[in-house]
């Protein structure tokens, strides 16, 4: 079932699968990745021997950087809006994806969250981070509208005030600020990681499937309903904002390492 995965690994240890995000240094997903992520859970969802997913990447500085910005500039420089908007469709689904899922999904979060990393790692169903990693959703920060999921989690998560100020700037939190803030669940020492991960994957693989899955899917009813309702308009949103010249601004000045010059167009 999962033998045609590249950019995934995928492994089983009894009722537990851990799928891990292959794409070092920064695990960034490219359009190779996205198409993956975009499959995984539904095929995840036909098979009848998963109790619980565990969610992570390789490596241990990087979770998930996010979209890959190589491929951002060359889809503004050639005006490759056809390609954005199939990636749009793409995130939509994803999400859809994981919190459809019926068995839970823990993130692993071994490295720092950013982007759609972050919101990758938020949708989880239960968040365990490293106590060093750094969260943060710096879509703005790219010229980007944070529209692929963003900004309907982390006002659910953390409160609209607070998850305003963090959009708004793109600013970096700590693991152990994300979970007092409700963000994630918890943040462990580095060397503890595994372990608490590995405990309550154990943990939900043994209690009743059924009852599982059901109280999952209770718990997310809000949340699919809510996602279904804006997020074609803040996927458009973000698509708007792709192809505006200050978005095209600063990706090239974040890979050129000089100060941005925003216009407003």
């Amino acid at each position: 079932m999962y033998e045609n995965y590249s950019k995934l690994l995928i492994e089983r240890d009894g009722g537990v699968l851990t799928v891990t995000i292959n794409n070092p240094p920064l695990n960034e997903v490219t359009e190779a990745v996205d198409i993956e992520l975009s499959e995984i859970f539904i095929d995840i969802g036909r098979d009848p021997d998963v109790r619980v997913v565990v969610f992570t990447s390789a490596g241990d500085r990087v979770f998930c950087g996010g979209g890959s910005l190589d491929e951002m500039i060359e889809r503004a420089t050639q005006k490759d809006y056809a390609n954005w908007i199939e990636g749009m469709r793409r995130a939509r689904r994803i999400l859809i994806a994981m919190l459809d899922l019926d068995v839970p999904i823990i993130a692993r979060v071994q490295g720092h969250a950013i982007g759609l990393g972050a919101t990758l790692a938020v949708y989880a169903d239960i968040a365990i981070a490293a106590e060093e990693v750094k969260f943060a959703d710096p879509h703005v920060q790219v010229g980007l509208t944070a529209g692929d999921g963003g900004t309907l989690i982390w006002p659910h998560h953390i409160g609209l005030a607070r998850a305003k100020y963090l959009l708004l700037t793109g600013d970096r939190i700590s693991a152990k600020e994300a979970a007092d803030y409700g963000l994630i669940h918890k943040a462990v020492p580095r060397a503890e990681l595994d372990s608490e991960v590995s405990a309550l994957a154990k943990k939900l693989a043994a209690l009743p499937p059924k009852a599982l899955q059901t109280t999952k899917r209770a718990a997310n009813i809000m949340i699919l309903r809510d996602l279904a309702t804006s997020m074609d308009a803040t996927l458009g949103m973000e698509t708007w904002s792709m192809m505006t010249g200050d978005h095209l601004e600063a990706v090239t000045a974040f890979k050129e390492k000089r100060p941005p010059v925003y216009k407003g167009k």
